[in-house]
C-alpha cells in the first residue's frame, strides 16, 4: 500500500463528515435559494430570491457596515499582535506571567467577551457610571454611544480583544522560530531598528501574519452572536440579517434569507481572495 492511499484512507473519516455537513448543507441552502422548498409548494426554481436581496437597499448598508468589521478589526488586530510579539520576544522579569496574561482570554467565550463589553462600555455600563459619579459627564446617556452604535465600535472592541492574542500567539511562534540573527546582521550593515523590521523581520513573519488574519477576516465577516448581542438595529451585520430573514414568520422569505447566506459565503470567498492578493503585492514591494 503506498504512502498517499494510506494518507488518504486515514483522512476519510474525516473529510467524510466534513464533506457531508459542509458541502451537503451548501447544497441544500443552494436549493432552496433558488425558490426550491416542496414542503411549503415551492417545487419550481427561479431566481426572485436572488432579485429581491440585490435590490434591497438594506443588503448594501449591511454589506458595508459586515466589511468594515471584518476589515477593521482585522488590520487594529494585526497591529497590535505584531506589537505585542515583538514586546513578548524580549527578555524581562515576568516574562512568563505577562505571556500566560496575554493568551488568557484565547479560551475566552466570544459572548462572555461581549457581555463584558456591553456591561462596561454601553452607555448604562461601568465607565458611563464611573464618569458620571466623577462628574465628567452630566449623566450616563452622555456617555459617547460605543454599543448598538451605527459605526459598530463595540463590535469591534469585542473582535480586537479576542483576536489579538490568536495573531499574537501565531506571530511570536515565527518570530522565536526565526531568532534575531537576521536582524542583528542588518544591523551590522548599517540598518536602523525599523528598517531591520521593514526589510527583514517583517517579510520572514508575513506567511503566519496572513494566514491568521485570513482566519480573522473570515470569521468576522460571517459571525452573528457578536453582531446581534452588540450590533444596531439598522443596519445589521448581513448574518444578522439573513438570519431575520430566516426566522420571518412567513415561510416564503426563507428563500431570500438561503439566497443570502449563499451570498455570504460567496462574497467571503472572494474577499479573502482579493484580501490574499493584495497583501501578497504589498508584501512583495
Amino acid at each position: 500500500m503506498s504512502d498517499r492511499l494510506k494518507i488518504t484512507l486515514l483522512l476519510f473519516p474525516a473529510l467524510s463528515i466534513i464533506i457531508v455537513l459542509f458541502f451537503g448543507g451548501l447544497l441544500v441552502g443552494l436549493m432552496r435559494s433558488f425558490n426550491y422548498m416542496p414542503v411549503i409548494g415551492l417545487t419550481e426554481p427561479d431566481l426572485s430570491a436572488y432579485i429581491a436581496v440585490f435590490t434591497d437597499k438594506e443588503f448594501y448598508l449591511s454589506f458595508l457596515l459586515t466589511f468594515h468589521i471584518a476589515f477593521t478589526s482585522t488590520v487594529i488586530s494585526c497591529i497590535l499582535a505584531v506589537g505585542a510579539a515583538l514586546l513578548l520576544r524580549r527578555r524581562f522579569i515576568g516574562r512568563a506571567i505577562v505571556n500566560f496574561l496575554f493568551q488568557l482570554n484565547l479560551t475566552v467565550p466570544h459572548l462572555v467577551g461581549a457581555i463584558g463589553i456591553l456591561y462596561l462600555f454601553s452607555q448604562s455600563g461601568s465607565f458611563a457610571r464611573l464618569a458620571a459619579q466623577w462628574e465628567m459627564i452630566a449623566s450616563p446617556s452622555d456617555f459617547p454611544a460605543l454599543v448598538f452604535d451605527p459605526y459598530a465600535i463595540g463590535i469591534i472592541l469585542q473582535y480586537v480583544w479576542k483576536e489579538v492574542p490568536f495573531i499574537g500567539v501565531i506571530v511570536l511562534a515565527n518570530m522565536q522560530s526565526i531568532g534575531e540573527d537576521y536582524e542583528s546582521v542588518s544591523r551590522t550593515l548599517g540598518a536602523s531598528r525599523w528598517q531591520s523590521f521593514r526589510h527583514v523581520l517583517l517579510p520572514l513573519i508575513f506567511p503566519g501574519m496572513l494566514s491568521a488574519s485570513v482566519m480573522v477576516f473570515a470569521f468576522t465577516f460571517g459571525a452573528y452572536e457578536i453582531p446581534a448581542l452588540l450590533g444596531a438595529n439598522f443596519p445589521a451585520a448581513l448574518p444578522v440579517l439573513a438570519y431575520r430573514k430566516y426566522t420571518d414568520v412567513d415561510l416564503a422569505a426563507r428563500p431570500e434569507a438561503m439566497a443570502m447566506a449563499i451570498v455570504i459565503a460567496l462574497l467571503s470567498a472572494v474577499l479573502i481572495y482579493l484580501y490574499v492578493r493584495f497583501s501578497r503585492r504589498k508584501a512583495g514591494r
